[in-house]
């Protein structure tokens, strides 16, 4: 219960902490910027070994050490310039909190960001964010301007003789852009087709230079690890997957939000403490802990399950992006994946025939079982569609379609059942 204590970093309770005012005064804003420009000691290894050694775990979903992707950028060369790609395209359904920081916290994603580009020898910092998002996007560009009016970015900045830009852009209305060789296409001006890899971004990125991409939270929790120390951040939360999280939390619950809390926050809390327990008093039927595409878990899986990588990986899921979605027991199951794959086939950017293809037939194949025309052997041509799919395209959309499939159907099979068979289902 140690999490009940536990004091907000990200979000913290303060009014007005967008502002940049605010920021500087009551969060200790741009300090961190102004340490590793000022003092001897931070030179751009000593930052990114800070940051490595602090285990930052990606929050887009992938959940690869932060630091250590630093570090696979490759020595810097006289007139090649060098590009930061700041993912906030945020298209995974049920993941709600990049556009928390848009508004409460702006600055830090700013400051991590110019901290990044200075650490990796960097010339300029795209931030990325969704074309839905159009208040954010207001917010975000507020942000950046008064990050240039204080001196925090752009020429000179304060006075190290250090030049890093921050540019916001605008998404293309697309989850593919998401990903992030798509997003890099379409930071371009190009259809958001995802690339080949290798190279990979370090090597050929934005325009052909090197480029390194990170999560909008990513970035953020850097200010807090050079202000506090690695040390600091790896005694937040779970072993193996530290810090603070941002928990979007959506679905049959009395109370859905973003809540800040430790990774390794056990789920049960989370559902029922944190989000005050199932609405109407219902019982809890399945759970997706990181964002659609992650494999969903029945009621009876969670106890004792932790939201961190190592903890999750044990009962056959991932921590993802930290969107929780959180399903009661009137839900039809068949209904639900059927919602869920047709997301994925709009979605689809068609580049691969794997994925264009197969996304399309799963959306036929549970129309056909959620009807009451399917067949048992339905079941197994849409298991084997998710072998055809998975692994076999440019990205991993078609393995984001296909993780709910598989998982699902595995996991509530007497409900898929009940309908190939023209019988009733009943749901509470």
């Amino acid at each position: 219960m140690e999490w009940i204590n536990y004091k907000k970093v990200l979000l913290p309770d303060i009014p007005d902490f967008h502002t940049i005012d605010v920021y500087e005064d009551a969060g200790d804003g741009y300090k961190a910027l102004k340490t590793v420009l000022t003092e001897d000691k931070w030179d751009r290894k000593a930052v990114v070994d800070e940051v490595k050694k602090a285990n930052i775990r990606g929050r887009g979903g992938a959940g690869f050490n932060a630091g250590l992707k630093w570090s696979f950028m490759p020595p810097k060369k006289e007139g090649v310039p060098r590009f930061l790609a700041v993912n906030g395209d945020e298209s995974e359904p049920g993941t709600i909190k990049d556009r928390r920081l848009f508004e409460y916290n702006p600055h830090t994603i700013i400051e991590g960001a110019i901290i990044a580009c200075y650490a990796m020898e960097m010339d300029a910092a795209y931030i990325y964010i969704r074309g839905e998002y159009a208040d954010w996007i207001d917010m975000v560009q507020k942000a950046i301007d008064d990050a240039y009016a204080k001196g925090y970015a752009g020429k000179n900045i304060m006075g190290s003789g250090h030049d890093i830009d921050v540019y916001l852009h605008k998404g293309a209305g697309a989850y593919i852009c998401g990903e992030e060789t798509s997003l890099m296409e379409s930071l371009e001006g190009k259809r958001a087709y995802p690339r080949s890899k290798p190279p990979f971004p370090a090597q050929k990125g934005l325009w052909g230079y090197p480029t390194t991409i990170n999560n909008v939270e990513t970035v953020g929790h850097v200010p807090y690890v050079i202000r506090n120390g690695a040390d600091w951040y790896l005694g937040i939360g779970a072993e193996g997957h530290p810090g603070p999280c941002l928990y979007g939390i959506s679905g049959h619950v009395n109370r859905p939000g973003v809540y800040e809390y430790p990774t390794g926050m056990l789920i049960s809390d989370l559902i029922y403490k944190v989000a005050g327990g199932i609405r109407g008093g219902k019982k809890l039927k399945a759970v997706v802990p990181g964002g659609s595409s992650v494999p969903i878990l029945r009621a009876d899986m969670i106890e004792g399950i932790r939201m961190d990588a190592n903890s999750l990986r044990t009962v056959g899921t991932m921590m993802g992006t930290g969107g929780m979605c959180v399903i009661d027991e009137t839900v039809d199951m068949v209904k639900f994946l059927l919602r869920i794959s047709k997301f994925y086939d709009h979605e689809s950017c068609g580049q691969c025939t794997p994925c264009r293809e197969g996304t399309g037939w799963l959306v036929k194949l549970l129309k056909k079982i959620d009807s009451g025309q399917g067949e048992m052997r339905d079941l197994d041509l849409l298991l084997n569609l998710c072998d055809t799919m998975e692994g076999k395209t440019v990205c991993a959309l078609a393995d984001a379609a296909a993780w709910p499939v598989r998982n699902t159907i595995t996991r509530f099979r007497d409900e898929f059942e009940a309908k190939v068979k023209n019988t009733v289902y009943t749901v509470a």
